[in-house]
């Protein structure tokens, strides 16, 4: 639920009728608390076989925290045993796709790959952050986060496909997860 200036509406209302327009003012994961991953989850997070877990640069706010608040999600993050890396989804203070930047906003939060790390922060090992943004490597690695520079803006097939191989190859480089 989109708590709004309108009250709160659901995220299909928030999101597909309403286009995002009314400012978001806080989101809530009503229903969360009640669910349960799949028992097939965890028993590939304990099975130690998993090479890494990624993150890609969709909206923390409304893809990826409704996934990370059922409970047991955060914790087999940490469990797992594998890096986990975050692709961020901000590139030089905007959203790569969607309303990432206007929520941020209205939650009072900069639009920065530092207040990505800010928010995942715990909860990953690695961050891949945009060339533009390489003034912003320190302020994350004070976080504890290890950062990787790299083109982040996927364009074209081949795009995505170096970006899947450089994620891949960061995770490699961290090895075992370190949070």
């Amino acid at each position: 639920v989109i708590e709004t200036e309108l009250g709160p509406l659901d995220f299909q209302d928030y999101f597909v009728r309403r286009q995002c327009e009314p400012v978001a003012q806080s989101i809530q994961f009503r229903g969360a608390s009640d669910a349960a991953p799949v028992a097939e989850l965890q028993e590939i997070m304990t099975a130690g076989s998993l090479a890494a877990v990624i993150i890609c640069p969709s909206n923390p706010y409304l893809s990826i925290d409704p996934i990370l608040s059922v409970p047991g999600i955060r914790d087999a993050l940490g469990w797992c045993g594998a890096p986990v890396v975050a692709v961020s989804p901000v590139v030089s203070g905007d959203s790569l796709k969607g309303p990432t930047a206007k929520i941020m906003n209205e939650l009072g939060i900069v639009c920065s790959a530092t207040a990505i790390a800010q928010h995942y922060h715990g909860l990953i090992d690695g961050l891949l952050i945009d060339t533009d943004d390489a003034s912003l490597e320190a302020d994350i690695s004070d976080f504890g986060i290890a950062v990787k520079l790299s083109n982040i803006v996927m364009r074209s097939a081949e795009d995505r496909c170096t970006l899947a191989k450089t994620v891949v190859q960061f995770a490699g480089e961290l090895g075992c997860g370190v949070k």
